[in-house]
């Protein structure tokens, strides 16, 4: 799986949700290799997206159609501020993925141990349904050896934050404790009302 992550304060919100939902009539029936997208904008008015497809080589082939570059000068027009780009074939997945089901994502971008991170990911899968049925899963897209950005769909913003004071269960309570003061470090955030296809 191939990433591109995009930022950017956002100055038109309508008009960018406008353009993606015309991507998604006009562009994406010739965008081969296309997997899905989730995007959003926060309160504050900073609008994140990710574009999944197959390989690199699938992402380049869209970036170089003509009307990809058209629709692009027309959406970066909603744009208050220069757009930064995140392209990565490094991205892994865990439980059930993303999912357009999702009514809550929350982005996560960090430093850590890949390996690690795997490990509590793989433990964390064994007992995700008790200990947190709102979380659906996710991916996680290394941008630089040891820097991710991550993206966590959850049913819903209400669930996820009732369910985050749940005690874990023994055998997760040192992986519990890492998780947190990892999570001391990487900046939130949180797409309340996301935009998933």
């Amino acid at each position: 799986m191939f990433v591109q992550v995009i930022e950017g304060r956002v100055a038109d919100r309508e008009g960018l949700q406008r353009q993606m939902d015309r991507w998604m009539v006009e562009l994406r029936p010739g965008a081969e290799g296309f997997l899905g997208a989730a995007a959003g904008i926060t309160d504050d008015g900073r609008a994140v997206n990710f574009a999944l497809f197959e390989s690199a080589d699938a992402a380049r082939a869209n970036s170089e159609r003509a009307e990809q570059g058209n629709w692009w000068a027309e959406t970066e027009k909603c744009f208050s501020s220069p757009v930064s780009f995140a392209d990565t074939d490094q991205v892994e997945t865990f439980l059930d993925g993303g999912s357009v089901a999702a009514g809550f994502v929350q982005i996560m971008k960090g430093r850590g141990d890949r390996d690690r991170l795997r490990e509590m990911d793989a433990r964390m899968s064994q007992h995700a349904a008790a200990f947190r049925p709102d979380l659906i899963g996710g991916f996680r897209a290394w941008v630089a050896p040891d820097r991710y950005v991550e993206a966590v769909y959850f049913t819903s913003e209400e669930e996820a934050r009732a369910n985050e004071a749940n005690e874990p269960p023994p055998e997760m309570i040192e992986d519990m404790g890492e998780f947190q003061s990892m999570m001391a470090e990487v900046e939130f955030i949180d797409l309340a009302d996301p935009w998933l296809y």
